[in-house]
C-alpha cells in the first residue's frame, strides 16, 4: 500500500516536471487526439445504433462508450509512445478516465432502477466528487494519513469496535453490492413484465419479491465484506422486531395486505372499485397503498389493510360490463309506447352503450305529478367514466321529448283560499 502511494506521489513529481519540458506539448496533442478521435468514434456508433434499436441502447451508450473509448484509445498511445516521449500525462488520464466509467456506469445502474427519481442529478455529483477526491489524495500521497485518523476514531458496538474507515468502507462496499443487486433486480423485472402469459399482479409480486431479497441479501454480503460482524446488529434486530410488533403493527399489515391483494388477483390495475365511501379506477397497486382515480380527476390513496378488512365493489371483477340506469317522468297524459320508443333510441344511440344488450325501459312509479320511467343500458368501459354517458343521454331524451310534444311535468301545488263565514 505504502509503495503504491509512492508511486502515486511520483508520477505527479514527474508530471510536475513536465510542464517545464517543451517536448509536454506532444503530450496534450496526442492525449487531446485520444479524446477527439474516441468522441467521433462513439458519436458515429451511437447514431447507428439509436436509428437501428430505437435509441434503447442511446443511454447507456452515452454514458458508458466514451470514457470506455476514450480509456482504450488512450492505453494504446501510451504502449506507443512511452519510446518516444514522455507518458506521464497518459498515466494520470487512465485513473481518471477509469473514474469516469465507474462514475456513470453506477449512475446509469440506478437509473435504471429508479426510471423516475429527479434525485440522480445530484447524486452522480456526489459520487463523482467522491472519486475524484479520493483519487486525489490517493495521487498526492494524503490517502495513508486520512485512513490512519479515520482508524483513530472507534466507537464501541456491544463485543466488537467499530471505527470509522471500518464504517465508511462498509457504507461503500454496501452501496456498491446494492447497486449491483438493484440492476439485477431490474434485469429480472424487464424478463417478468415482457412475459404475457403471467397475470400482471403475479409480475409485480415477482419483481417486489425480488428486489426486496436482492437487496437484504446486498446489505448481508456487502457488511460482511466490509468485515463488519453481524451478531453486533443483533440488538438492533431486537428492537426492530419490538418496533414491528407494537408501533409498526399497521404499517406490516399494510405490507402483507398488499402482497395479498396481488396474490390472489382480486384487484387488477384498471378495476373499478368502491371501498366505503371512495370509488375510482386503480392505478396503482404497491405492498403498502393502493391508488384509485376518480372520473374527476381526485385520487385517493387506500390503504391496503383497508381492502381486505372492508367489502370492496368490484364493477369489473369477471365482467367490466356495468349496467347504468336514469329515471324521467312523463306527464300522466302522454303516450307512454312513444315515449319508451324514444328513449330506447336514445340509449342506442350512443356509442359506448351496448348493442347486444339493447336498452330497456320500466314504468316504475306513479307519482304525484309523472309517472316516473327508468331507462337502463349496458356499457362495457366504466372507467371512462359513468355521469357523462348519462347526461348525453338525458340531453338527446329531452330534444326528442321537446320535438314530439311530450311534457316532463314538475310538482304543482293549488291553493284554495276559504272565506269563513260569520255569525248573523
Amino acid at each position: 500500500m505504502k509503495q503504491q502511494q509512492n508511486e502515486a506521489l511520483q508520477l505527479f513529481r514527474d508530471l510536475v516536471d513536465d510542464f517545464r519540458d517543451p517536448n509536454f506539448v506532444w503530450q496534450l496533442v496526442a492525449l487531446a487526439a485520444c479524446i477527439g478521435a474516441a468522441w467521433l468514434i462513439v458519436r458515429w456508433w451511437l447514431s447507428r445504433h439509436h436509428k437501428a434499436d430505437g435509441g434503447r441502447l442511446h443511454d447507456a451508450g452515452a454514458r458508458l462508450a466514451f470514457p470506455v473509448t476514450a480509456l482504450v484509445l488512450v492505453s494504446i498511445a501510451k504502449l506507443v509512445l512511452q519510446k518516444f516521449i514522455h507518458i506521464n500525462l497518459f498515466r494520470l488520464a487512465i485513473p481518471l478516465l477509469g473514474s469516469m466509467i465507474l462514475v456513470r456506469a453506477v449512475v446509469f445502474v440506478l437509473r435504471q432502477a429508479f426510471p423516475k427519481a429527479t434525485w440522480l442529478t445530484t447524486w452522480e455529483r456526489i459520487i463523482a466528487g467522491f472519486v475524484w477526491g479520493w483519487l486525489a489524495l490517493y495521487i498526492t500521497d494524503l490517502a495513508p494519513h486520512v485512513i490512519d485518523a479515520l482508524e483513530g476514531v472507534s466507537v464501541p458496538l456491544g463485543s466488537q469496535s467499530i471505527n470509522l474507515w471500518m464504517i465508511l468502507q462498509g457504507v461503500l462496499t454496501v452501496f456498491l453490492t446494492v447497486v449491483v443487486a438493484l440492476w439485477i433486480a431490474g434485469v429480472i423485472e424487464a424478463r417478468l413484465m415482457r412475459m404475457e402469459g403471467v397475470d400482471s399482479s403475479l409480475r409485480i409480486v415477482g419483481v417486489r419479491v425480488a428486489k426486496s431479497l436482492l437487496t437484504v441479501a446486498a446489505l448481508v454480503t456487502g457488511l460482511t465484506m466490509a468485515g463488519i460482524d453481524m451478531t453486533a446488529f443483533s440488538v438492533f434486530t431486537g428492537a426492530l422486531g419490538v418496533g414491528l410488533g407494537l408501533g409498526m403493527q399497521r404499517i406490516a399489515s399494510n405490507y402483507v395486505s398488499g402482497f395479498i391483494i396481488l396474490l390472489d388477483r382480486s384487484i387488477h390495475i384498471g378495476d373499478v372499485i368502491q371501498v366505503g365511501t371512495d370509488s375510482g379506477q386503480v392505478t396503482k397497486i404497491t405492498t403498502r397503498y393502493t391508488v384509485l382515480q376518480h372520473p374527476a380527476g381526485t385520487e385517493y390513496i387506500v390503504p391496503n389493510e383497508a381492502l381486505i378488512a372492508n367489502v370492496v365493489q368490484n364493477q369489473s371483477y369477471s365482467d367490466t360490463r356495468m349496467r347504468l340506469t336514469t329515471t324521467i317522468g312523463v306527464a300522466y297524459d302522454t303516450d307512454l309506447d312513444l315515449a319508451r320508443r324514444l328513449m330506447c333510441e336514445a340509449a342506442a344511440a350512443h356509442p359506448r352503450v351496448l348493442s347486444d344488450s339493447p336498452p330497456s325501459v320500466f314504468l316504475t312509479a306513479f307519482g304525484e305529478s309523472a309517472i316516473n320511467l327508468e331507462l337502463g343500458f349496458w356499457i362495457a368501459d366504466p372507467e371512462a367514466g359513468r355521469g357523462n354517458v348519462i347526461s348525453d343521454i338525458n340531453l338527446v331524451v329531452w330534444k326528442a321529448f321537446r320535438e314530439n310534444g311530450i311534457q316532463i311535468p314538475f310538482p304543482q301545488r293549488e291553493v284554495r283560499m276559504l272565506k269563513e263565514k260569520t255569525a248573523d
